[in-house]
Formats: structure tokens, sequence, C-alpha cells
């Protein structure tokens, strides 16, 4: 056991602490084990690591978060001892062979994962396992109900509906429309959502340009009362905190094993008391076939039914992004021209808008089957939905605006075709890289502008996209990565010549 006398350090770390390394060395620790942090009879677990420069000997650097949770102040000694080895590590392990896991072994390890037990090592080493080795619907079942379970769970009277999105397709607003179109049939749309996480603009990010996205639970509840929906950011609330645990190791592995997204999905609508929900999944974004679409669907459906949520799943285009604009600001300001206006804003993002809303207004008997989409659009066309969105940006304390009046970055270059020709592709994937390098999404103003789609004519030096930034120098490496990578491909009618020379 080691006594050594607390550092605060101001800082954000987990479930890590500081030694110093000579103090290290000469212990019977090793980097990185997991150890008890003992003061006044309450304890921590943490994972040990060493500093040569931040730490004196003797000390033990705390994160502020670890010393408030044991009430400990600067100069009070700790008690730090080797902890016992979690018990869901052997249950990993055995995911790893390819075996498959119990509900009771699956309980263990998200629960381990919650109460921080496990390190990001482990945790990779978990989702790894999913990854080459996947789980079957029982399985996927008793994880999806243990990650709600291990949060706040909402109650809600009557029937709850919601859309959401796999992902993979940048400027993918549509909730910005669809959400007041539902709410404004009377049909109860509580939308929570994420920010972005490897995408330029989650719905959260968007929505923060116009009102509060980081309400809380009683907060969600009077808006839905007074409006029948919201638009907010979910990570506000203590939803299924082990999804956002694995999101975060996800993102480092950049790998998305099929039993975590749909984990992910149904576990977050479980806790919110969602009862009725569709499901996007867009078509060379995340899944690149019809066969893998369908597949993802049917296990949508499936887990649903084995949680008591109604499920439906429409397939969407998404080989290119959904309108115009990508970033959170722009974003904002298209979504809105469509409410304004939908016949000014463009038809991709209002289509599928409608599209959506008119499939869950099937759902809740508002329309006849195959009379959704018109109903909707009617919704839109006649401002209801905008004067509907107005009410929940004012509810969830915004104010009223217009899409004129939504600023995006001051420093801007427009990057111009290089001959004659047509669209024939925008890579979803190089359009974010160069959104998110010109500072998106912590930069509200910073992002993206597609002046043309696929299959638009072109002439030399037309303007293909705009590149916005408050940032002059994170502009300019927007620009030279956007030369670099061409997102969006200009050929002429002749493709490739070939001679028998």
């Amino acid at each position: 056991m080691l006594f050594l006398k607390a550092k605060i350090l101001d800082i954000d770390l987990e479930n890590i602490v500081l030694i110093n390394y000579d103090d290290l060395k000469n212990s019977q620790y090793f980097s990185q084990d997991r150890v008890v942090i003992e003061y006044k009879n309450k304890e921590i677990i943490a994972f040990l690591y060493s500093s040569k420069d931040l730490i004196n000997s003797g000390e033990i650097g705390l994160p502020k978060k670890i010393a408030d949770e044991l009430k400990v102040k600067e100069g009070d000694i700790v008690n730090v001892s080797h902890a016992d080895k979690p018990i869901s590590i052997q249950y990993i392990k055995k995911k790893m062979d390819g075996n498959k896991l119990k509900k009771e072994e699956i309980y263990t390890i998200i629960d381990e994962i919650v109460d921080n037990n496990l390190s990001n090592i482990e945790i990779s080493a978990f989702i790894t396992a999913l990854y080459i080795n996947g789980m079957d619907i029982e399985e996927i079942t008793s994880m999806t109900i243990r990650m709600a379970e291990t949060g706040e769970m909402i109650k809600w009277e009557g029937q709850v509906y919601d859309v959401h999105s796999i992902g993979g397709v940048p400027g993918n607003k549509y909730a910005l429309i669809t959400v007041p179109i539902i709410a404004y049939t009377g049909l109860k749309i509580p939308k929570t959502s994420s920010r972005a996480i490897t995408s330029a603009a989650g719905t959260a990010d968007i929505v923060e340009v116009l009102t509060r996205v980081n309400l809380k639970v009683e907060e969600i509840k009077r808006v839905v009362k007074e409006t029948n929906g919201c638009l907010v950011w979910g990570g506000a609330l203590e939803l299924a905190p082990a999804d956002d645990i694995t999101i975060t190791v996800e993102r480092a592995l950049n790998i998305d094993p099929k039993p975590l997204l749909l984990s992910s999905v149904l576990s977050k609508k479980l806790a919110m008391g969602i009862n009725k929900l569709l499901i996007d999944i867009p078509l060379g974004a995340k899944v690149k076939n019809m066969d893998e679409a369908s597949s993802l669907a049917r296990n949508f459906i499936e887990l649903g039914d084995r949680l008591n949520i109604y499920v439906d799943c429409a397939i969407t285009y998404g080989e290119q992004p959904i309108g115009r604009a990508i970033g959170p600001a722009l974003e904002a300001k298209e979504a809105l021209l469509a409410l304004e206006d939908y016949k000014k804003a463009p038809n991709s993002l209002v289509e599928k808008a409608i599209s959506l809303s008119g499939i869950l207004l099937e759902m809740g008997g508002i329309a006849p089957k195959g009379e959704g989409k018109d109903l909707a659009e009617d919704i839109l066309a006649t401002g209801k939905a905008h004067d509907k969105f107005m009410e929940i940006i004012v509810a969830q304390g915004g104010e009223e605006k217009t899409s004129d009046e939504i600023e995006v970055g001051k420093y801007y270059t427009d990057i111009l075709s290089p001959i004659d020709g047509y669209v024939t592709k925008i890579s979803n994937e190089k359009i974010t890289k160069i959104a998110k390098t010109a500072g998106a999404p912590n930069d509200k103003k910073a992002g993206v502008y597609l002046n043309v789609k696929v299959g638009n004519k072109v002439e030399k030096n037309d303007v293909l996209f705009t590149i916005y930034s408050d940032s002059k120098e994170r502009l300019e490496k927007a620009v030279k990565l956007s030369r670099l990578l061409m997102p969006v491909k200009v050929e002429g009618m002749l493709l490739k010549r070939i001679t028998r020379f």
C-alpha cells in the first residue's frame, strides 16, 4: 500500500490518477495497474499512470472529479492499494474466443463499464470481440436492456414516437423539419439526438444554433406537454450511460460493430420511453448495398419486438450529402429555409423530411397508408410546421429567427471547377473532413455549402462549393485539403479512350 499526498489536477481524466515516475519505479506497481484510492472510508477504482514532471515524489495527482467524489482536499493523505481484477474480464475473453455470453455475464460487463471498473483497453477488447465475432439476437437484447437500465428511465402517458438515423451522411438535418410536422398533428415526439461523433454536425449541434439543447428530464416533459415535441441533446441526460462510454472507444478504433449499433440506438429509445420508432438507414453510407440495409432493418425490427418497441425502417438514399449545407449554422439556416418556403430549399432535404414524416403519420394513425407523405407536405407547405418549430424553439429557451438571421463564418473561399463537364460524384467522407478542418462542429459557423449536386452540368471556373470558417488559419487548411482531396468529381462525357496501338 502507498500513502501519498493529494495534488488536485484541473484536468478531465475519467478514472486515471498520476504518481511520480520514480515512485512508481520503486514500488510494486506498474503503469496502467488498477488501484483502489481510499480516503476516510470512501473508495474509488482508478488506473495508475506516472509523470516525470507534473507530479512530485510522494504525491498523487487526482483529477478534480475524483477528488470531489472522495471529498479530498489538496495535501490530504490518501491510501493506494491494488484492486482486484473485474469479473467481466473473463467474460470478455469468452467473447473473444467466439462463445455466446449468458445474460448475467453481459449484465456484469455493462455494469462494470458504467462503474468505470474497466480500462479503455479492456473496453476496446470487448468492442473488438463484438466486431469480429458478433452477437446473436438474445445477447443483443440482454445488452440493450442492461444499457438502458443502468441510466435514467423516462415514462410517458400514451404512445410516444421518434425517428432516428444510423448516420453516415453529411447534411442529414431532416429532424428539424420532421419533428414539428409530427408534433403539429398532436403526436408526441421527444427527439433526443447526439452531438457530432465523426460527422461535421450532429442534430444537437444544429439545433443549438437556435436554442438550448441541454435540457433536463423535467424541462423536456414541460416542453413536450406544451408543444408535443422537442429537439434536445441526449448527452445532457443520464440515458444508457454505457453507450456514451463505448462510443468514445469506438471513435478511437474507428469501428462500429453491429451489436453495438443496434444496442446503442434501441437502449437510448428504451430509456426515453419511446414505443413507436422509425429507423432511417441511408444506403451508401454505413451500409453499402440493399441486402446489407435490409438485413440491418430486420435486425432492428426483431430487436424492437423483443423490447416492446414497434419499429419500422426506411432505407434512404445516402450516396451524397442531404441538401447543400454541411456544418451547424449552415444546416440550421437551410432547415429554416425549408420551413419558411420549402420550394426554395433543396429537394433532397424536403423529400427526405416529408417521406419520413409520412411514415410516422401513418404509424400514428393520422393518415391512411400511402397518404402520409401528402399530408406531411401540406403541413410543411402551409407554414404549420414552421410555426410549430418556433413554438418548440421558444419553449426550449431560444428566440424566433429567420433563415436570413443565421450567421455563418465570416471567412470563406469558393472552390472552382477545373474543367467543363458533369458532376459524377460527391464524396461524403471527403466533404465531412473538409468541413471539420474548417472548424465544424466546435465552430458553429464553419462548414461547406455545395453549389452543385451529382448530375449537374458545370463549366470551367463555376463554383463547386464554398468553405466557411470563423478562423482564417482553419479556412486556409480546409482549402488546401479540398484541393488535395477533390471531393466533388467533375468529368467530361469522354471518360477514357482505348486504341489498338
